[in-house]
């Protein structure tokens, strides 16, 4: 039987007062036994699942955040075992994902492609990195059972949360303390963000280290968005599609056969090195390419793409995204092929149109884990709450202003030796696409001298790579081993 033990900070009332009134308890904590089986091996584990205050400059609570935290018993020496601190991203999106789905000792029932399974619920995860690291999901402000005081209305400060900076800023001194309750300042720590997080992880990085002096040993960015691409809307961010375009088509058999015959691993290089060489310079171009060479550069985009060549052509070689969704398959049974996973197909309204009517891959992940979420925290977890867990939370307007995240990665990189980085990607992922991944990281670091600190690791999926059970063995795989490499081990911290 779980033993669960329940403490409030704040105010002490009961769980049904808690449900009567409908607001999350500031400073909580309730607490379970379990135990998984990783890679054969079977871990006893405790779940720490509640809420911790946001503080003002005056010591007053301004949020309530709401984590899982869980710890691997029976560890002789807690001060040397890695933590990882884990976030989604959105901006506005719980920390379900990564949470239900991929490095926690639980996920989804889902099929082993990532397709909804009913009834719905969770089980266990065999490939789980709580073996090797204890792990916290942290829900930012207004997503998953998090909520700002108050929770609405002109006394809110929108400026204290939501915004690229701002963010940043409260979670850096969040975690301060978090990490002090729990006495892990001795612990190796990394930092892991999916999507908008991998923009959030990097601003971390340094944020913890020059606001709250607290040193990593690693930054994992999960299919990361850098919104220095995303943006700019120029050459760059135009070409970066092109391996995504070619990936997808592989996927789909819509490859000429001197492609298709080829495994993708032997494709997608060739794609890369035209996309650098030749695409990105002829989009540059403009309205000044010579016309021999536009048409030249449209026939081998059709080539790498699936697309027909004057459909290229009538986008002056821009091809938007959401035009790729909608027409790559549009003469192959008229589907529409997914945003954040191009392995799942849609049905639109009509076939004629720029952009698909709606996400299939998005409409079937929430099928799978909105359900999950709210029955483990309740049932499992026993965090019991009338608030509705936000998948995604009102977050907008985000303030964008002053983006420097990649050079606060740089620096934080630059002034801490020990400070490793692993970005992990799935080819057929549109949205943060894996080559605007590896061109983030080139980025990074201009001068090249610390390129040997960066990883990257891809999968044959999509957003969520770890949806798919091949790919949450291997993702998994490739955290642990990062984790294990980059401890430091009596290293000094030195050039």
């Amino acid at each position: 039987m779980k033993k669960i033990y329940l403490f409030l900070g704040i105010a002490l009332c009961s769980s049904l007062v808690i449900a009567q009134n409908r607001k999350i308890p500031v400073d909580t904590t309730i607490t379970t036994q379990h135990a998984v089986t990783i890679n054969g091996i079977n871990i006893n584990y405790t779940a720490t699942t509640g809420t911790q205050p946001v503080w003002d400059e005056m010591g007053e609570p301004v949020a309530a955040l709401h984590y899982t935290y869980y710890t691997r018993n029976n560890v002789k020496d807690r001060a040397s075992r890695p933590l990882l601190i884990s976030f989604n991203g959105g901006p506005g999106s719980g920390s379900v994902w990564m949470h239900l789905a991929y490095t926690g000792p639980r996920i989804l029932k889902i099929d082993d492609e990532g397709y909804p399974v009913q009834p719905y619920g969770v089980k266990e995860n065999p490939f789980s990195v709580l073996d090797v690291t204890d792990i916290v999901y942290v829900n930012p402000a207004n997503t998953g059972y998090s909520r700002t005081i108050p929770e609405t209305g002109e006394k809110v400060d929108r400026e204290r949360f939501f915004g690229i900076n701002a963010d940043t800023a409260y979670l850096a001194e969040w975690l301060n303390t978090f990490v002090t309750r729990n006495n892990r300042w001795s612990s190796p720590k990394y930092i892991v963000g999916e999507s908008y997080g991998g923009t959030r992880v990097m601003g971390l990085s340094l944020a913890l280290q020059n606001q709250q002096w607290m040193y990593l040993n690693g930054v994992i960015m999960v299919s990361p968005a850098d919104y220095k691409v995303f943006r700019d809307n120029d050459p760059v961010s135009s070409a970066l599609n092109l391996p995504y375009f070619a990936a997808t088509a592989w996927h789909h058999k819509a490859l000429p056969s001197a492609l298709q015959s080829k495994d993708l691993l032997e494709v997608l290089p060739e794609v890369e090195a035209y996309t650098i060489n030749t695409l990105l310079p002829a989009i540059a171009k403009g309205g000044f390419i010579p016309d021999a060479e536009k048409k030249a550069v449209a026939q081998k985009m059709a080539y790498y793409t699936g697309l027909k060549e004057q459909d290229i052509l009538d986008h002056n070689l821009d091809v938007p995204t959401q035009f790729f969704w909608k027409a790559l398959m549009k003469d192959r049974g008229a589907y529409t092929v997914g945003r954040l996973d191009s392995r799942y197909l849609g049905i639109d309204r009509q076939v004629f149109g720029d952009s698909p009517d709606y996400s299939p891959e998005l409409t079937s992940w929430l099928h799978s884990f909105t359900p999950a979420i709210n029955y483990y925290l309740q049932e499992e977890l026993n965090f019991k709450t009338d608030i509705k867990y936000n998948m995604f939370g009102p977050v907008h307007p985000w303030n964008n202003d002053d983006d420097n995240v990649r050079e606060n990665l740089r620096q934080a990189m630059a002034q801490n030796p020990y400070l490793n980085v692993l970005v992990q990607s799935g080819y057929y992922d549109g949205a943060c696409t894996y080559f605007a991944a590896k061109y983030t990281m080139s980025q990074v670091d201009p001068s090249g001298r610390m390129k040997d600190r960066f990883e990257f690791k891809g999968y044959r999926s999509g957003h969520m790579m770890y949806l798919r059970r091949e790919d949450l063995q291997k993702a998994n795989d490739d955290i642990r081993a990062f984790i294990i490499r980059t401890q430091a081990n009596g290293k000094s911290a030195k050039y």
